[in-house]
């Protein structure tokens, strides 16, 4: 892999077979327009420059492996100022041939500490590096229907984490939406979300225990407002027609945030 490394900062950009053949993988980046696939293959190129990719269980790191997660990890970037700034807090990238077990451990409200196992197809540490199931990768290629994105989902999370804390919200511009501080933007964007949340939630909640039509989002959404936040952004980012049927409000929200920087790029 430290080999991929040097050999792609030694060229000008990435190779254009591979790159072609990236696009052709992930329908959702050839739906691009030319000039953002001109964009997306510069920050993919400057997001390898500076991650490190591991594999696990001797997973091989490949050509194909590193382009398709970096494109798609690079996707929410296209339109948001700062750019790869926004990632600049970690430097691996794990990558397993298919879904971990995780350990967890939890306390609960008497102080009872619960231990248990989960299932899980990403993960992003907060200040650390990001895992991903190459399984889960490769699916996102056909998954586009149901707005399931695990690349997106983990770098959703990053995002959300430069706030200081997973909570939904991540740092917002000065001026977001009309605000006049950072406090009334904060405001405004969880209202929107813990609003579209909460309506969620009861779906998930009417269709797991009573039979209900099961919402379109992932059901891992009703987790926390955390996960729902990852949740909409794969949804968002690889089918925003579905996208804009489902969840009107948080499109225009989710357009005030990552394309607030499309006009000076255009």
């Amino acid at each position: 892999m430290f080999r991929w490394l040097r050999r792609l900062r030694a060229l000008p950009s990435i190779p254009d077979a591979a790159w072609q053949g990236t696009l052709a993988r992930y329908p959702f980046l050839n739906d691009l327009s030319d000039a953002e696939r001109d964009s997306l293959r510069t920050l993919t190129a400057g997001f390898l420059s500076k991650k490190e990719f591991h594999g696990a269980h001797g997973f091989a790191i490949t050509d194909e492996v590193v382009l398709a997660i970096a494109a798609q990890a690079v996707l929410p970037l296209l339109h948001l100022e700062g750019g790869l700034t926004w990632y600049d807090d970690f430097v691996g990238v794990v990558v397993h041939p298919s879904e971990v077990v995780a350990q967890r451990t939890t306390t609960d409200m008497a102080g009872v500490v619960h231990e248990y196992e989960e299932v899980v197809a990403g993960e992003a540490m907060d200040r650390g590096p990001v895992m991903l199931s190459w399984q889960d990768v490769l699916a996102s290629s056909i998954t586009s229907d149901t707005g399931y994105n695990v690349v997106i989902h983990e770098f959703a999370h990053k995002i959300d984490m430069r706030s200081g804390v997973a909570d939904g919200c991540p740092p917002l511009p000065a001026g977001f939406a009309g605000t006049a501080n950072a406090r009334e933007a904060r405001s405004a964007w969880l209202g929107a979300l813990q609003s579209a949340y909460e309506v969620f939630r009861e779906q998930t909640i009417v269709a797991e225990r009573f039979g209900g039509a099961p919402p379109w989002l992932d059901a891992y959404g009703a987790e926390s407002i955390s996960e729902f936040f990852a949740v909409a952004c794969e949804a968002y980012f690889v089918n925003r027609v579905r996208f804009a049927e489902e969840f009107p409000t948080l499109l225009a929200l989710f357009d005030e945030f990552f394309l607030a920087g499309q006009a000076d790029r255009a």
